[in-house]
């Protein structure tokens, strides 16, 4: 495993994205818990993007513009949805308080997974990166993609983490203050939709 292809998964990973983003609002508005989950959710979404590549799908997303243009779109119109949801629902973002119920695991775990699965991006780092390291025309090249891609995934959980316990960590900051938290939320918001509107015009 080369340097080169340490460095440039961490350049992309620690690269703030929707992953991030997501993990930033899950730590700052439920905590510590909330963010281990959301980078759990964020990582598992990059195993259809592993597996797509390993059995040649990811190839057909490549070659076919129709399949890319499919995806992106239903891409970005989750992104836009995450920002509408952010914006309108005020309990999508809110510091509880240590006698409040913790979020439910199964909705963050949906919402991550589905995030880096619309993600085009993704499969396009699998199919134009990856394959740069992996020895072509030889035994053993899955099993080589599959403990780069393991890599990956590793570094991603291990990042995303770092940025939500960061959110998690300021979280006491605001609490009591819903001017402060109807910002953040916008900020949140606009990220989507920013995120979304970048996506759309690649």
């Amino acid at each position: 495993m080369s340097i080169a292809f340490l460095l440039t998964t961490l350049v992309v990973v620690v690269t703030p994205g929707t992953g991030v983003v997501y993990t930033l609002a899950a730590g700052l508005s439920h905590g510590r818990r909330a963010s281990v989950v959301a980078a759990f959710a964020c990582t598992l979404g990059t195993v259809p993007h592993v597996v797509a590549t390993v059995t040649g799908l990811a190839a057909l997303l490549h070659a076919s513009a129709v399949a890319f243009e499919v995806v992106k779109y239903l891409g970005v119109a989750y992104l836009l949805y995450m920002a509408w949801s952010t914006l309108r629902d005020k309990e999508a973002l809110v510091v509880e308080d240590a006698a409040a119920g913790p979020q439910p695991v199964g909705r963050v775990i949906v919402s991550g997974v589905l995030l880096n699965v619309l993600n085009p991006k993704l499969t396009m780092f699998f199919v134009a990166f990856l394959p740069q390291f992996v020895p072509t025309g030889q035994e053993g090249s899955v099993a080589a993609m599959l403990r780069l891609s393991a890599v990956f995934m590793g570094m991603t959980f291990a990042v995303f983490v770092a940025y939500g316990l960061c959110a998690a960590a300021v979280r006491g900051h605001v609490l009591g203050r819903p001017r402060v938290m109807a910002g953040i939320r916008r900020v949140f918001a606009v990220s989507f939709l920013g995120l979304g509107a970048k996506l759309a015009v690649a």
